[in-house]
């Protein structure tokens, strides 16, 4: 009958010696150590408990190490515990720095290091290092770094712990409310992280059911699954009294249930002055052989039983939790990783801003180029219907406001509309028309007007000729609309230039690159490109506004004579209507007139008598009606020539043609220094953000190396499927090969290995690899049950 792999597991973890423990516990500490517990949950076990509850005690009789106990203090920062098992004693002290930290701060913390070769001046270090993180009397009273103490000797368990500040139930005179709140942010945070054992210490000199501590493991894990309790100062209890039978019961796991269940030690009284290690363990031997609490399990009982506990506990909680954690170290590379491509490369030295700038310059080209053209392929166009999509397609812009252009005009371009269908006006009405609008005026009102321009104008010509200079005149008047129209259109094609710019700058640059470009570059050239074209227009209008009319255009011709046609056409339909007695209002050119008077008789030489004569008018009226059909022929010349000059001269050479040498790789080339910092220099936040990436991800590329050389990854990454194996492709070395094949010596690692070393870790890893392989093949959730697999077994007393 073959094995349980899961069983085959739990043996391998309970066979483990001293030194396959190190091997995992040198690894998780090293990942601790790179400050990656910021950014992923480590497994620990984290020692908490209310103020003076005996935490600090409890942690000197583990560790055989005399800290700066008082009554009267608490500790002031998370506190890390490193114990290992040595031939020799000595202890070493530094700190890590919380993430909060700026970098000059986290600089000076980490070279904090003291190294001892005992425990005399232990308290001296400590109070430096609390000096070091700015705990003083009158400064902080607390911080978040983390201090850590390695200890090593003959008589060390391998065991590692971190000891967090007394919990507080109200302020006082040394400790703010806000004290209060941080402690408690901070006992929280580390409860929180799933991967946690939490030892929760608890003082039998005060009701259980008081004391925070119980309340916060609670709320953090409900179930109680990662729970250990600790009762501290059992000998306070008077015996045979209500409250020792009431702790005995909480010992038992009775009152408040922990699937670790509960331990209990006995603390020395800091106030009785010194004492050994020794006496100390034989004093507690004593008092839990008399008494209620000889009624317990000696696992349950003393701090000897207790370190042997805490490393099954902490060793079982690194095997069931090592693959998820090498999954999360993964995910969260990945996730970093991305975070950092996505602020691009980094512009700190100005060839780093010129290459980002001649990037620019070529995607801004290009997207420039294809819009004009009106190649509207690329990813940047946005469909038509969008109000944005039609922004970005400048050349249907163009068109269709040069189109909109030409309409106006047509429309609303001339001072008068002369028509047959006008009300009537008077000579000052239509001298005085101020250029709001357009002013409709009757053909004869405005010919009369004419006759009146013509008499103030006599230069030399003849009697019946009109002067030059008064089609000049007249156009000027005709035409003064122009200029406000034309304006108007120069300014709102060079917006829609503008907003589609915009549009540009912002898909191809950062947010921060987009705003100093503007400022530096885009709105600097645009408001030049502005003025030229307004200089531009200035320069087509002015012949229209100053000179006399020229033109060598056969149209004008062609449009003289159009309207002198349909001018005699209509005199002789009114000497037609007075030679056959027909009535003056009818119009003659009607189709329906044509059929009701058909006349078969008709009086030729009364016709012939009025065509001779005409329509009986003058020659001044004559030359009046030959001026205003100049007028006309010319004005609608020139408003077609002036239409197309607008569009080619202005919007096409003033603008459209010089967007390409706005950011253009010669203009980057040309650029100074200090202004390429300006436009293309990361901001500070931008800096911040990269420099906290890249640090994160320094830490989580760390610990996979660690990960790695600890745990040989090759292996677990067979057994999770997935995980940290894509990160070869970013060149990490393959620690697992290298080691196999002694390419590194003694000298790589922080601690010395030999090669049965080597394979008792391997032994672990095929464990934890075993475990995982027959969690998945039930298709369970993977981390979780083979650490309740590992956990319950664990959860069993020791004997």
């Amino acid at each position: 009958m073959g094995s349980n792999p899961k069983t085959n597991a739990i043996d391998a973890l309970r066979n483990l010696c001293s030194k396959d423990q190190i091997v995992l516990l040198d690894a998780i500490d090293k990942l601790r150590a790179q400050g990656i517990s910021n950014y992923v949950s480590l497994p620990q076990i984290i020692v908490c408990g209310d103020q003076s509850s005996g935490k600090s005690s409890v942690l000197e009789a583990i560790s055989g190490v005399s800290f700066p106990i008082k009554s009267n203090l608490c500790t002031r920062f998370p506190t890390e515990l490193i114990l290992r098992r040595s031939s020799h004693t000595s202890a070493r002290v530094s700190i890590v720095p919380h993430e909060s930290r700026s970098e000059s701060e986290r600089e000076a913390l980490r070279g904090f290091r003291a190294k001892l070769n005992g425990f005399d001046k232990l308290p001296d270090i400590i109070e430096e290092a609390k000096l070091a993180m700015g705990i003083t009397t009158h400064g902080k009273a607390f911080a978040k770094d983390i201090l850590r103490v390695e200890v090593t000797g003959p008589d060390r368990p391998g065991l590692t712990m971190v000891d967090l500040p007394g919990l507080i139930h109200s302020e006082t005179k040394s400790q703010s409310a806000s004290d209060v709140q941080l402690i408690q942010d901070v006992v929280e945070g580390y409860m929180k992280q799933q991967r946690c054992i939490i030892l929760a210490v608890v003082s039998a000199k005060n009701d259980f059911a008081n004391q925070i501590v119980l309340k916060l493991a609670r709320k953090a894990d409900p179930t109680g699954n990662r729970i250990l309790g600790v009762i501290t100062k059992p000998d306070t209890l008077t015996p045979g009294s209500a409250s020792e039978s009431l702790y005995l019961a909480l010992a038992r796991n009775q009152e408040v249930e922990f699937r670790l269940g509960w331990h209990v030690v006995r603390n020395m009284d800091s106030e009785k002055g010194s004492w050994t290690h020794s006496q100390r363990d034989k004093e507690e031997s004593d008092f839990f052989r008399t008494g209620i609490w000889s009624e317990l399990p000696p696992t349950s009982l003393g701090v000897g039983q207790f370190r042997t506990r805490l490393s099954k506990v902490l060793l079982g909680q690194i095997v069931a939790e090592l693959p998820s954690l090498l999954e999360e170290i993964d995910r969260k590379f990945n996730t970093c990783q991305t975070q950092l491509n996505e602020l691009g490369d980094p512009r700190a030295s100005g060839f780093e801003q010129k290459q980002y700038l001649f990037q620019l310059a070529e995607s801004y080209q290009s997207l420039v180029k294809a819009s004009v053209r009106g190649d509207y392929i690329d990813s940047f166009f946005r469909p038509p219907k969008t109000e944005v999509g039609y922004q970005q397609r400048i050349r249907a812009v163009i068109q269709n406001i040069n189109e909109d252009f030409a309409a106006s005009m047509s429309l609303h371009g001339h001072h008068w509309e002369v028509t047959d269908a006008a009300s009537p006006r008077s000579r000052e009405e239509i001298a005085n028309h101020k250029p709001k609008g357009v002013m409709k005026v009757h053909r004869e009102d405005f010919i009369t007007y004419v006759e009146y321009l013509q008499k103030r104008t006599r230069g030399r010509e003849l009697p019946g000729t009109f002067h030059p200079m008064l089609v000049a005149d007249l156009f000027l008047e005709q035409s003064q609309r122009w200029e406000s129209i034309t304006r108007r259109h120069v300014e709102n094609v060079w917006n829609g230039v503008n907003r589609f710019l915009e549009l540009v700058i912002e898909y191809i640059a950062d947010e921060p690159a987009y705003v100093s470009l503007q400022r530096e570059v885009f709105k600097p050239a645009m408001q030049q490109v502005l003025e030229d074209m307004r200089s531009k227009t200035t320069e087509l209008l002015r012949p229209h506004q100053n000179a006399h009319p020229i033109t060598y255009n056969e149209d004008f011709l062609e449009e003289l004579e159009k309207l002198r046609v349909e001018r005699r056409e209509k005199e002789f339909a009114e000497i037609i209507k007075k030679s056959v007695g027909i009535e003056p209002q009818v119009d003659l050119s009607d189709p329906k007139t044509k059929k009701d008077y058909t006349i078969s008789t008709i009086h030729l030489a009364r016709m012939a008598k009025g065509l001779a004569i005409g329509t009986g008018m003058g020659l001044k009226r004559l030359a009046a009606e030959d001026t205003m059909d100049c007028l006309q022929a010319y004005y609608s010349v020139a408003l077609r020539r002036f239409v197309d000059d607008i569009a080619v001269e202005v919007i096409e050479a003033k603008l459209v043609n010089v967007l390409n040498n706005i950011l253009s790789p010669s203009s980057v080339f040309k650029m100074s220094t200090d202004v390429a910092a300006r436009v293309a220099g990361e901001p500070e936040q931008s800096r911040m953000e990269r420099a906290q990436l890249t640090r994160q991800l320094q830490v989580l590329k760390e610990g996979v190396e660690i990960c790695k050389r600890f745990m040989g990854l090759r292996l677990l990454g067979e057994a999770t499927g997935k995980g940290l194996k894509g990160l070869r492709s970013r060149e990490t070395p393959d620690f697992t090969s290298e080691i196999s094949s002694d390419k590194y010596s003694d000298e790589d690692y922080d601690d010395e290995y030999d090669d049965e070393e080597v394979e008792k870790e391997e032994e672990v890893v095929k464990a934890a690899a075993d475990a995982k392989k027959t969690v998945d093949a039930k298709q369970v959730k993977p981390a979780v049950d083979s650490k309740k697999t590992v956990d319950a077994k664990l959860a069993v007393p020791i004997v």
